[in-house]
């Protein structure tokens, strides 16, 4: 009895010894599965263009929106867009309208715990967009009070209008779900080159927004939803 216990006591032992490279192996297995991240397509659209055209009178617009892991932390990304914006001052209403394309590249500066794949990210753009302005009203100027305001509602359109600028982008990416993302950006943008009609300016530009005297700054914003397609692993 004596040496069947002290086989069993050894056997044990010895099962022990074997089997614990591959239980070692296994959770190693396990733990390199867990950390390896998705890389793939993200698309998705512009939810505040969505909600303008919506509620606003004088917007419309989408825009079609992705980006692609290309490694650990960047990511090249595109918009494509088309937006109607209407312009109202004292003196003038007017509407642009047109096309635009951006892209550029984004940088994640998160580091996400194992498993999550959020971003707070930073990044450029090139954006070029060609588009027409229809002056739907306009007064003419006078410094003669006596009579009253010469408005005219001819309209006129200025077409083959373009422009281009770079911009200046950041915002968080949260995954609410599996591979879908919730996300809200900002952007600082400046007009590089534009065709303008003759004695007159663009007020406005689809992609880019207003336009402001004697300046070629803009700003923008965007809270967008998108889904990762994910192609592989790594």
């Amino acid at each position: 009895m004596k040496h069947k216990h002290i086989s069993t006591y050894f056997f044990s032992l010895a099962f022990l010894f074997l089997a614990s490279p591959l239980l070692s192996q296994e959770t190693t297995v396990q733990d390199s599965l867990a950390m390896r991240e998705k890389f793939g397509l993200r698309v998705g659209t512009d939810l505040s263009k969505l909600a303008r055209t919506a509620f606003e009178d004088d917007y419309s617009g989408f825009e079609i929106l992705g980006d692609y892991r290309v490694y650990k932390n960047y990511y090249a990304a595109v918009e494509l867009g088309n937006e109607s914006i209407g312009y109202e001052e004292d003196n003038i209403k007017l509407t642009s309208s047109g096309s635009y394309i951006k892209f550029g590249a984004d940088y994640n500066a998160y580091e996400n715990w194992t498993g999550m794949q959020n971003l707070i990210f930073v990044g450029a753009r090139y954006g070029f967009a060609t588009f027409t302005q229809d002056v739907d009203e306009y007064r003419i100027y006078t410094t003669n009070t006596f009579f009253e305001p010469d408005v005219r509602t001819d309209n006129i359109e200025y077409s083959g209008l373009t422009a281009n600028w770079i911009e200046l982008i950041a915002g968080i990416k949260v995954e609410v779900l599996n591979n879908l993302y919730l996300s809200v950006n900002v952007q600082l943008k400046r007009r590089l080159f534009q065709t303008a009609p003759d004695n007159f300016d663009n007020l406005a530009i689809p992609g880019f927004n207003r336009t402001y005297d004697d300046s070629n700054i803009g700003v923008g914003y965007g809270y967008t939803i998108s889904y990762l397609i994910p192609f592989y692993k790594k």
